[in-house]
């Protein structure tokens, strides 16, 4: 470009600051709005999957990909599936020099991607409120504290309560009938010695009659239990959430049948419950080009959380950055851009919706079986905290 842009990125997750990243490695500037005060403000969610094909793609483009591998735990690419009586039905273990999806907190990897960005690049504590297109292709961002700053592209990284979103679209998220509570275990191989067994060194998952039980083991011996299942938005009616016993009888109550075994899941966690209603973008979502203005990852194409959409935000933050960088205008590097991410998240997010139809069914079942499509994608890996920048 015959100037060097003014670039803002909405949103301090993994596919704002991977973009962030590119771009500085190629002398154009952006700057990072966060509402969060800190990095340290709250918990950045579990481990993730990070896929050969999308996730390491764009730490490689990055330049980070070394960094991440020394990082990551490839051995956690192990998997079991069990039915609802604690019967193994099939145990999954990666070869000794497999890489294809290593697991990483996603903590530590957003770490990482912060600490490899010119100091000042994440404006914390800087909540945005809206952003409005103005002649000439720019675009005006609005604070919270009603200040205002133009740029010549604004990048919605900002999650599923996007407020770059409604720039380009009137498209809301909705609550996709699948509710997803998380708790929580800490030096899980001393204190819970029989979660530790279930989980192994990775990933187990246990199904039945539209419910599932997901454990998955994180860095320094913490292991993070997803509890799953179809219901209504306020399937907690009448309960405190602040309640954990009471949140607990509740959720032993819906799983009543099934192993005490995998009931520990329920019964040994460390502190309270976090209720998490998974909500869905439509599908396709798509938009008519506006200039100076464009969204990634989760504001661009929230799904079902099946192990994509990390990897997918990543991707998406790569290959803007070296859009903007191979094209001699904004408006050409944005229909680069949205040319290929937008059938690219329509075709992942089919698959998400016919992954979490399989494995969370609308009627009920007590049946074991597992397709080989699906595995060894498990409900809800991917999860982490709502967001809003």
């Amino acid at each position: 470009m015959s100037t060097t842009p003014r670039i803002a990125i909405a949103g301090a997750g993994l596919g704002g600051l991977v973009c962030a990243r590119v771009l500085q490695q190629h002398g154009v500037p952006a700057t990072v709005f966060e509402r969060e005060t800190g990095p340290d403000a709250r918990s950045q969610g579990g481990t993730l999957d990070i896929h050969e094909d999308t996730g390491q793609a764009a730490l490689r483009t990055a330049g980070l990909f070394d960094e991440f591998l020394a990082l990551s735990r490839p051995e956690s690419q192990e998997w079991r599936l069990y039915d609802r009586h604690a019967t193994l039905i099939r145990h999954d273990q990666a070869g000794e020099d497999d890489l294809s999806r290593p697991e990483i907190d996603r903590g530590q990897l957003r770490a990482l991607l912060l600490g490899s960005l010119a100091p000042g690049t994440v404006r914390w504590g800087h909540s945005v409120r809206a952003v409005t297109p103005l002649p000439h292709g720019t675009a005006r961002l609005h604070h919270h504290n009603h200040a205002t700053e133009d740029f010549d592209l604004v990048i919605g990284a900002d999650g599923a309560w996007s407020r770059v979103r409604p720039a380009l679209s009137d498209a809301q998220p909705s609550y996709a009938g699948v509710t997803l509570v998380e708790a929580h275990f800490d030096d899980v191989d001393h204190r819970h010695p029989g979660i530790a067994r279930l989980v192994g060194r990775g990933t187990m998952s246990a199904k039945a009659d539209r419910r599932s039980l997901v454990l998955q083991r994180n860095s320094n011996g913490h292991v993070r239990a997803y509890i799953n299942f179809r219901g209504p938005q306020d399937w907690h009616a009448g309960v405190d959430l602040a309640d954990t016993e009471a949140v607990r009888v509740r959720l032993l109550a819906q799983y009543q049948g099934w192993n005490e075994n995998l009931l520990d899941s329920l019964r040994d966690n460390e502190g309270g419950f976090i209720n998490r209603p998974m909500f869905v973008l439509p599908v396709p979502h798509t938009w008519r080009r506006v200039p100076g203005i464009t969204l990634l990852g989760d504001a661009a194409h929230l799904m079902p959380p099946a192990g994509v959409g990390a990897n997918l935000a990543l991707l998406d933050g790569a290959e803007l950055a070296q859009s903007v960088i191979g094209h001699s205008t904004i408006a050409e590097a944005l229909d680069a851009y949205e040319s290929v991410m937008l059938p690219r998240a329509a075709e992942n997010a089919k698959t998400a919706q016919q992954m979490l139809a399989g494995l969370m069914p609308d009627t009920d079942s007590d049946d074991a079986a597992f397709p080989d499509s699906l595995w060894p994608a498990a409900p809800l890996p991917d999860s982490r905290p709502a967001h809003t920048s």
